[in-house]
């Protein structure tokens, strides 16, 4: 037996993928080419409903999926609710949750459990400040590399920001983490070399409650997902918030290429270019116990990877690749023919 080159592998490679898209994507489609969200939905019975539990990261991007499944699927009752990644799983491997909405990769224990998961959109965690920070513009114009946030919740060695900053002075840094086992956490520790539980810090819950503890505090630091670090409607930082810009060259200044930050757009687009690193960058995952042999659960989880999609972008989220989307189609067209 010959050993393939790595080209010819990464070749073979390509084209599976390319074979599953043209064997699964076309099914979806009817004869007009579009998807056929209701196709199915007349042949359920009206007030069928579905829960989703899991990750603050996806919950805006469900709210949105589950208010545009409901107008086109009449009858259909989804609930989203948002307590962390770990809740999410725990509650979807407990038969509490149809979908657990999960922000971190799967762990080996919960696949052993019966959790699939299918990538469903991609965002990223940010390091967040006061806007009233004394030292606002020095960070904003040099940037916080990924040793000094690494000294500030790993390590703990960092106390102060002119410590920080190389300077001398005993301003105090108030560090912030999250409370709950959540994915934007686990996240942030693996950009830094650890697990949630290495994060030091004063706890807070949820995305909502840690961008508020960080922004009511001019000398805190803390870390949220995009859409809690920037607001809905102006794209721009919350107010009273703002982004420590990360100086990924670590050359003591925010460089061009590295000034991502103004709005959520900007940030988004340089996820989806590979310009922010990854982590803090991640898939957002739709978790199911074992096959999804609920029709109901089988045509959303369709919906979502393909008519759903279209709303990625517009919520400030960034689509995964067609690879991830085929995959997450074969699981359900795969129940279907169960």
């Amino acid at each position: 037996m010959t050993k393939r080159t790595g080209s010819a592998a990464a070749f073979a490679a390509a084209l599976s993928v390319i074979l599953v898209l043209a064997l699964v994507l076309p099914a979806c489609r009817n004869a007009n080419g579009a998807f056929p969200p209701a196709a199915s939905a007349a042949a359920r019975p009206a007030g069928e409903s579905l829960s989703l539990s899991g990750a603050w990261a996806l919950y805006p991007l469900a709210v949105r999926w589950q208010e545009e499944f409901q107008k086109s699927h009449p009858g259909t009752a989804i609930d989203v609710q948002a307590g962390g990644a770990g809740k999410g799983i725990a509650d979807v491997l407990a038969g509490a949750a149809d979908i657990g909405m999960v922000s971190r990769e799967i762990h080996e224990a919960e696949t052993a459990k019966g959790a699939v998961a299918l990538a469903v959109a991609k965002d990223a965690v940010v390091a967040t400040i006061s806007r009233k920070n004394p030292f606002l513009d020095e960070i904003l114009r040099r940037g916080l590399r990924k040793e000094d946030f690494t000294a500030i919740w790993i390590r703990k060695t960092a106390a102060t920001w002119e410590g920080l900053l190389g300077r001398p002075g005993q301003t105090p840094i108030h560090v912030y983490t999250r409370s709950d086992a959540c994915g934007a956490a686990e996240t942030w520790a693996a950009y830094l070399g650890g697990h949630q539980e290495d994060l030091g810090g004063v706890g807070v819950y949820g995305d909502p409650g840690l961008a508020e503890a960080v922004r009511r505090d001019p000398l805190g630091i803390g870390f949220n997902n995009v859409n809690f670090a920037y607001d809905a409607k102006s794209l721009k930082p919350v107010a009273g918030l703002e982004i420590a810009p990360i100086d990924i060259d670590g050359n003591g200044l925010v460089d061009p290429a590295e000034r991502v930050y103004a709005g959520r757009d900007d940030l988004t687009r340089a996820i989806a270019a590979g310009a922010y690193p990854s982590p803090p960058a991640r898939d957002l995952y739709f978790v199911i116990k074992g096959r999804p042999d609920r029709p109901l659960l089988a045509e959303f989880l369709a919906w979502v990877l393909t008519e759903g999609q279209k709303y990625v972008p517009e919520m400030g989220y960034i689509g995964v690749g067609p690879d991830k989307i085929a995959s997450g189609l074969a699981v359900v067209r795969a129940a279907e023919k169960r």
